[in-house]
């Protein structure tokens, strides 16, 4: 699938990366990563992430928060 075909707030990976690397689509033109807009051409392939690799996404960014906030006290 290209770039342009995912929906604004959409998470992707690009292929060939790590899996640690997961994407959000925030405009046509941009991607978020890790908090940074980054460019990224339309006809980019890319692979949308399902509900389930979304979950395990969202739950090893808090995991990792909780884990930031109980070291730092």
């Amino acid at each position: 699938m290209n770039f342009h075909r995912l929906r604004t707030g959409e998470y992707f990976r690009i292929p060939g990366m790590t899996t640690s690397y997961v994407y959000k689509k925030v405009s046509n033109s941009c991607c978020r990563l890790n908090g940074f807009l980054q460019p990224i051409q339309s006809q980019s392939l890319v692979k949308r992430l399902n509900a389930d690799e979304i979950r395990d996404y969202i739950a090893q960014q808090q995991s990792e928060l909780e884990s930031f906030e109980t070291d730092s006290y």
